[in-house]
């Protein structure tokens, strides 16, 4: 039972990630057709007692098409031929999801433009006004 740590405050344990292993597709020769190195994670968000619920929430956000309708992430890597390697960076990968989850975003305050944007704004309609209006047909 080993312990990941995310942030000071967040720590999941190994046991809630499931791991499967499966092959890999393109190009690798014989090697690759008897090895099975590319690795599914499957993390159980909803059930996860070691999650906040405002994480979760983000997570899933975040998460998209990677998240099931049970609220269980899946992560797939096979990027290399090594099932060492594809298992280590599908762990970061989710670790990196699961920071970027805690960050909080600011609230957006509603501003009203200044008067001097306006003044900017109406200013350049009139000069383009004028540009195009110069465009038109030529009198005789």
């Amino acid at each position: 039972m080993v312990a990941i740590q995310i942030t000071r405050s967040i720590a999941i344990d190994s046991t809630e990630l499931e791991e499967s292993f499966t092959r890999s597709t393109g190009p690798g020769g014989q090697h690759v057709n008897t090895t099975d190195s590319a690795v599914m994670l499957r993390f159980d968000v909803a059930n996860s007692p070691n999650l906040p619920d405002a994480v979760k929430q983000r997570l899933s956000i975040i998460a998209g098409t990677r998240m099931t309708n049970q609220g269980v992430l899946v992560l797939r890597s096979e990027g290399a031929r090594s099932q060492l390697i594809n298992r280590q960076e599908v762990r970061q990968r989710l670790i990196d999801l699961i920071i970027e989850a805690t960050i909080v975003p600011k609230r957006r305050r509603a501003t009203k433009p200044t008067k001097g944007s306006k003044v900017r704004r109406v200013d350049a309609k009139v000069r383009r006004s004028a540009i195009k209006a110069g465009r038109g047909k030529v009198r005789e």
